[in-house]
């Protein structure tokens, strides 16, 4: 059986998850696939692999930029600079995508659909009356579209991870500043073993989590398993233990 196995000992995030991915497919087939992710269509957004080194791991770093902005440096917390998405919006966005196999299509909308759900509960509104605000913005719809494009074309037959570190602290959103991991976030994790280790920052994002909640199987140690290859995506910030969520593939009974 083909295993996945993925390691968040230093939490997810989406562009974490997708880099990680991204190095499990042939080396020389990765450019194609950022190439096939930039013509999907998602308004003004432009995706790049490059090579990053945390802690002296060598990995991937996915840097999407929006007209030309990254999420998280750049941009301000206003309106005019983060949009604001309602579920129907990204719906429409995703429909619209070019080349995407109906599968992966309803797979962007499900992982959606939960980040929806727990959003309702975090903030009592209908899913109808849901806006996104970090995990809305387009930097999230590319990484929700490329972590569901690289699991379809991985193909594990089961996908399992290690309990997830949530960080600590509290993190700044655009409803104010709210405890880690933030309600939103503890929703879409009810049922998944996670802790809070020493790192005062947010290890888990929304997005991360739901990409989790919507594909892993089981969360264990990592199985007994024959390994094919491994890859590192790495995360924006440093710490003193190397921020990378680490996604093995391999053969297990």
């Amino acid at each position: 059986m083909r295993v996945m196995y993925i390691d968040c000992s230093m939490g997810a995030a989406g562009d974490m998850l997708s880099a990680a991915l991204l190095e499990l497919i042939p080396a020389n087939e990765r450019d194609d696939f950022v190439e096939s992710l930039n013509k999907l269509g998602i308004p003004g957004v432009s995706v790049e692999a490059e090579p990053s080194v945390k802690c002296g791991v060598s990995g991937t770093h996915i840097r999407v930029r929006v007209h030309g902005q990254e999420e998280g440096h750049t941009h301000g917390h206003g309106a005019h600079h983060h949009e604001h998405r309602g579920m129907e919006e990204i719906e429409h966005i995703v429909n619209h995508f070019e080349g995407l196999s109906e599968k992966v299509r309803d797979d962007v909308m499900n992982v959606y659909k939960i980040i929806a759900d727990a959003e309702s509960k975090a903030h009592g509104v209908t899913v109808a009356e849901v806006h996104f605000h970090e995990v809305g913005a387009m930097d999230a719809i590319a990484d929700v579209s490329a972590v569901c494009m690289l699991m379809d074309r991985i193909g594990a037959e089961r996908v399992t991870a290690s309990p997830v570190n949530v960080g600590g602290g509290t993190v700044k959103c655009a409803h104010g500043i709210l405890p880690v991991p933030a309600p939103a976030t503890a929703f879409i994790l009810e049922g998944i073993p996670y802790y809070s280790g020493d790192i005062k920052s947010e290890l888990c994002t929304p997005t991360g989590a739901a990409l989790l909640n919507y594909f892993v199987d089981e969360y264990v140690d990592m199985p007994s398993m024959t390994i094919e290859t491994e890859g590192h995506g790495m995360g924006k910030k440093d710490f003193d233990t190397a921020n990378c969520v680490r996604a093995i593939i391999g053969t297990a009974e």
